[in-house]
């Protein structure tokens, strides 16, 4: 569990002292409480909910009313981590149409941050929210709720205007008043001197060990992803029991758990061992 309740004040001394932040998604209250004693400092209430726990191919049709109520399963019980619910497909469409998703998700939901995905387009949108005192988390490289537009799930910011359009983006979101970005699917390179150059802590997903911290999928390192696991994965249950499987010991059978997998994502996590070079995207 973590040592003490985490908020954006403690991500920012992480980040200040060099020290990884270890985040997964969360969906309800049972895995609420198994990641929080496994030490898990971030439970993001993701609308990924809506392709590994709905069955859908994207993430845009989950709605606000799901993101409200998986919200509250998560924040019944979480006790210290900070928790971040995702503003669904257009419920950010404009600023007002923001700060009401966002007095939900924070006033219903119980969620002590949100996030939303897009660029310095969004600037306006995160200024106001921070202002009326809602935390918010940017989302800038691959951009699942715009997966139609981009046209699949492909690695962002590979080329030299792509990767000064990120740049440029994240500044002027940590500018509006951006409290945290997550980085998903952008060369380790780029993610990297990002985390250099922000103030502001950076979370990769597919974006290398530069980062400030790592998010993953609950289900990816569990081995539950429904259909083909993302390259930047990693099964953190199968390796515990394949190395049990190597030392033949009934007592290395006996720690293979879910709550085992979840503490050796963390351990590695902090350790600075995931992503190791098998998950990091050129």
């Amino acid at each position: 569990m973590p040592a003490a309740t985490v908020t954006t004040t403690t991500l920012l001394a992480r980040k200040q002292r060099g020290e990884p932040i270890a985040c997964l998604t969360c969906y309800d209250a049972a895995f609420a409480q198994l990641l929080e004693r496994a030490g898990v400092e971030v439970l993001l209430v993701g609308d990924s909910l809506g392709m590994v726990v709905q069955g859908h191919s994207t993430t845009v049709p989950v709605t606000l009313d799901q993101m409200v109520y998986h919200s509250r399963c998560v924040t019944r019980v979480a006790e210290q981590s900070l928790v971040i619910a995702d503003l669904p497909f257009m419920s950010y469409a404009t600023p007002e149409r923001a700060l009401e998703a966002a007095a939900r998700l924070m006033g219903e939901g119980g969620a002590a941050m949100v996030k939303l995905e897009g660029g310095g387009a969004l600037a306006e949108t995160v200024a106001r929210l921070t202002a009326l005192g809602a935390p918010v988390c940017a989302h800038l490289g691959l951009l699942p709720q715009s997966i139609h537009q981009l046209g699949g799930y492909r690695v962002q910011g590979r080329d030299a205007e792509m990767a000064a359009r990120i740049e440029a983006d994240a500044l002027a979101l940590q500018a509006a008043g951006a409290s945290l970005l997550v980085l998903e699917c952008v060369p380790s390179a780029l993610a990297t001197a990002l985390a250099q150059r922000l103030r502001i802590p950076v979370i990769g997903i597919g974006a290398g060990q530069g980062c400030d911290g790592q998010v993953l999928v609950l289900h990816d390192i569990l081995g539950l992803t429904p259909g083909k696991a993302p390259r930047f994965s990693k099964n953190f249950l199968a390796e515990l029991s394949a190395g049990a499987q190597a030392d033949d010991q009934a007592s290395d059978r006996a720690g293979i758990s879910i709550e085992a997998a979840v503490r050796a994502y963390v351990a590695a996590v902090k350790a600075g061992a995931f992503p190791a070079s098998e998950q990091i995207l050129a």
